[in-house]
């Protein structure tokens, strides 16, 4: 059988799988494990609202949106990103790619989250030390063409949680996707599943699961104005949320992200996005809360790029995100 055939096969099966498994699940995806597994794998991604199934780009980091994004471009290209949270919290990673021909297009990253430190005390409420918690994940994956504008490509991670140095969790999941590019059109269409595989080890007594979540997205880019627009429809495996007497268009609303991209040039894009879920859960104020809304901006000089990101959660403050990358 040929590799395509087996990676569209093993695609649709880790659809099925979350598709069929959906009534079972016992909880949403944040209160799942290894939440490194959750952020959005790039400032230009986050300034999307993390609308980026379907967005065609040369980076190394696509790896982490979707592993069939991977192509000959990311070829020798090195991606730094940090995320300034809340708090004491940070977060980030470093992605290489490298095309190998006919073999396809291939990358590698790790992904790391810090909860910073915390006060270690006894039953009498003394302090007798300090611990740290943080999890950290690594990722290889690879992407090849199937058809003319078509590719399929599938990326493995392994994730470590550790709480002190005594409590720790392991696990190991696989993404997988399909992306046709439709460039006569100035269209894209994606579909991916994330994180489905098992927890090896959970921390303490608790059942730890990885974040699965089955997504799907378009991109258009317009033809009289420099605009990209994208839409993409995630957690449809488990389409929750919301109120209890939410109808069929809260419902799929809270499922969905908007984003567009004002591309003025090859060096300069203005990008802003909006995530109602996001937007629902966080946000304090009746009126005008930002909640959900991001913005950000490219750069592009020479051989680097920069792009930069901003999230507001509403009155908890908003998070920065910045990614650099070059070819090497």
């Amino acid at each position: 059988m040929h590799l395509h055939r087996i990676a569209l096969s093993l695609c649709l099966l880790l659809i099925a799988s979350l598709t069929l498994g959906a009534p079972s699940a016992q909880a949403q995806i944040e209160n799942s494990g290894f939440p490194v597994l959750q952020l959005e794998p790039s400032a230009r991604t986050a300034a999307l609202a993390g609308s980026a199934t379907a967005l065609l780009d040369n980076g190394s980091g696509a790896l982490f949106s979707n592993p069939a994004l991977l192509t000959a471009e990311a070829d020798g290209r090195i991606e730094f990103s940090y995320l300034n949270h809340l708090s004491d919290i940070d977060a980030g990673w470093v992605a290489y790619g490298k095309d190998m021909g006919e073999l396809g297009s291939f990358g590698a990253g790790i992904r790391y989250l810090s909860f910073g430190q915390f006060d270690e005390r006894n039953e009498l409420g003394e302090k007798v030390g300090s611990f740290s918690a943080a999890d950290v994940a690594l990722t290889v994956g690879g992407a090849r063409t199937w058809k003319p504008g078509l590719r399929y490509g599938a990326a493995l991670s392994i994730m470590h949680a550790s709480i002190a140095a005594s409590s720790n969790a392991t696990g190991i999941g696989l993404d997988a996707g399909l992306v046709y590019d439709d460039s006569e059109n100035r269209q894209s269409f994606g579909v991916s599943v994330h994180n489905v595989g098992t927890v090896l080890s959970s921390i303490g007594e608790r059942s730890d699961r990885l974040p699965a979540d089955l997504r799907i997205g378009y991109t258009r880019t317009l033809a009289h104005l420099p605009l990209l627009v994208s839409v993409t429809g995630y957690r449809l495996h488990k389409m929750d949320g919301g109120p209890d007497d939410a109808g069929a268009i809260a419902r799929i609303l809270y499922h969905t992200r908007f984003a567009g991209e004002f591309q003025f040039s090859e060096s300069f894009q203005i990008r802003f996005g909006y995530d109602h879920r996001r937007h629902d859960q966080l946000k304090v104020k009746s009126r005008l809360d930002m909640a959900g809304f991001s913005t950000g901006l490219g750069i592009r000089i020479s051989r680097f790029a920069f792009d930069y990101a901003f999230n507001s959660w509403s009155s908890l403050g908003g998070l920065h995100r910045l990614t650099i990358a070059s070819s090497i």
